[in-house]
């Protein structure tokens, strides 16, 4: 049981990185713009850049993991087939 609870949380395909990368923009901008109303000026601003930046570096980094795991996986299985 608490495999199949585990399997919920475990990214298997490029569909699923990039909804879950669009919430991630979604919460993102969101918290953006409160700094905008927060902060006025320059510092909101900055403050909403660094928010929507951090979705960039972690969407790139969920999307260098998923080609990681399959490039592992197809070197497995082409060494057990070797074997």
């Amino acid at each position: 049981m608490l495999q199949k609870v585990k399997r919920l949380f475990i990214i298997k395909t490029r569909v699923e990185a990039f909804i879950i990368i669009y919430a991630l923009a979604l919460g993102a901008t969101a918290r953006g713009s409160h700094y905008l109303t927060d902060y006025p000026g320059w510092g909101g601003k900055l403050l909403f850049l660094a928010c929507t930046g951090a979705v960039f570096l972690a969407g790139a980094k969920i999307l260098d993991a998923l080609r990681y795991e399959r490039e592992a996986k197809e070197a497995a299985e082409a060494v057990a087939e070797d074997a």
